[in-house]
């Protein structure tokens, strides 16, 4: 991995196998981001996506195989117990340009990762809401 800082702003750069969610997370661990806005573009492999089902409370989640176009990433970052949690949708592609996309648990890059932080100033956090079944942010003390 490789970055830049820019005021609040930070370029990063996750090289060729690394695992860009677990690498985010620790470079906001490293940095003492615990709020912050993600974006992100580039070439991955081993997706593993998701979407939420309110009634039983749990994810559907798949395996996409081969490498895919990452056509966009976006993300928030909140504490969550202590630590910086990221939640990210991503929308992908294949090489007949078919999109697909979900809620992001972990993906490596394959050729290209460029994301883009954005530290914010602020304490919000996410708190386990028992009628979703998720941890949501909480904006209020």
């Amino acid at each position: 991995m490789q970055y830049k800082q820019f005021d609040s702003t930070f370029y990063i750069y996750v090289e060729q196998n690394e695992p860009v969610m677990a690498t985010l997370i620790k470079f906001c661990q490293d940095h003492g981001i615990q709020n912050g806005q993600l974006s992100g573009i580039g070439a991955v492999k081993e997706i593993e996506i998701g979407a939420y089902d309110v009634e039983s409370q749990t994810y559907v989640k798949k395996t996409i195989p081969g490498t895919r176009e990452l056509v966009s990433f976006q993300g928030n970052i909140a504490l969550k117990d202590g630590i910086p949690f990221i939640h990210a949708h991503i929308t992908i592609s294949n090489h007949d340009l078919e999109l697909m996309g979900g809620h992001l648990f972990e993906m490596s890059v394959a050729a290209v990762g460029e994301f883009v932080l954005h530290k914010l100033e602020g304490d919000a956090w996410r708190e386990l809401d028992p009628k979703i079944g998720l941890a949501t942010w909480c904006l209020e003390n």
